[in-house]
């Protein structure tokens, strides 16, 4: 059974930057993908990013492209989540997420098996 443990959220200012890491503990995190997830007060879980089990691959929905970058260290079991130049839009409680390296749609909640408790960002504006 895999523990995913976000952390690195907080509060800043539209236009800052921060980074999200998401350590994972119970299974090694290099043959599977992982993606994170986003969700704001009353609204749906969303899809933020996710990557491929060797890193090659790398998908964003279209709101934070160009501005976050999603990365991983397979040696030390960690997915991470570069944010830069936020904005209050980006405020939600960001989920980090595993699941099987084969899948045909990278952005769908359904296509993951575990999840991390979350970590919350807030934008001010």
């Amino acid at each position: 059974q895999v523990r995913l443990v976000e952390s690195g959220g907080g509060l800043v200012q539209a236009g800052g930057s921060l980074r999200l890491s998401c350590a994972a503990s119970g299974r090694t995190l290099k043959s599977y993908k992982m993606g994170w997830f986003r969700q704001a007060p009353g609204k749906e879980r969303e899809f933020v990013a996710s990557i491929s089990w060797n890193g090659v691959y790398t998908f964003y929905t279209d709101s934070v492209k160009d501005r976050f970058t999603i990365s991983r260290d397979n040696a030390k079991n960690t997915v991470y989540l570069q944010m830069n130049t936020l904005k209050p839009e980006d405020t939600a409680v960001y989920f980090c997420a595993v699941g099987p390296p084969i899948s045909t749609d990278y952005s769908k909640a359904a296509e993951y098996d575990s999840w991390g408790p979350g970590t919350q960002v807030t934008v001010s504006s």
